[in-house]
């Protein structure tokens, strides 16, 4: 969610904030095509573990390896110097992308209730 307003106040900023439309799009695309799969995987591993678990257990080693990638690929968009309407694209297909794929453990959530 955080990704998504923050995209959206680039755009705003650059004074392009109808690209959030198309950004919103492609972020459609990247959850339906990839995100969504991570996803399931995800669901898949948490219903098998049992509670008490480390918090830090949420993600395997590799999806946390992803996250830290990440946040650090954000990081050099933010500081590239790229125009705002870029980073602000690219952040809002991001931040759609993730905040759509998570309809999934919502879903989850609502269907199976602990």
């Amino acid at each position: 969610m955080v990704l998504l307003l923050r995209g959206g106040l680039f755009l705003h900023t650059a004074g392009r904030v109808w690209l959030l439309l198309p950004a919103m799009a492609v972020g459609t695309a990247k959850s339906l095509l990839l995100l969504d799969k991570s996803a399931r995987e995800n669901l898949l591993r948490l219903s098998a573990k049992e509670d008490g678990d480390c918090l830090g257990g949420i993600y395997s080693v590799k999806m946390w390896g992803l996250v830290v990638m990440m946040i650090g690929l954000g990081w050099l968009l933010r500081h590239s110097g790229l125009p705002g309407e870029i980073t602000g694209a690219v952040y809002g297909a991001i931040g759609w992308a993730l905040l759509f794929s998570s309809r999934l453990v919502w879903q989850r959530a609502i269907h199976y209730p602990s």
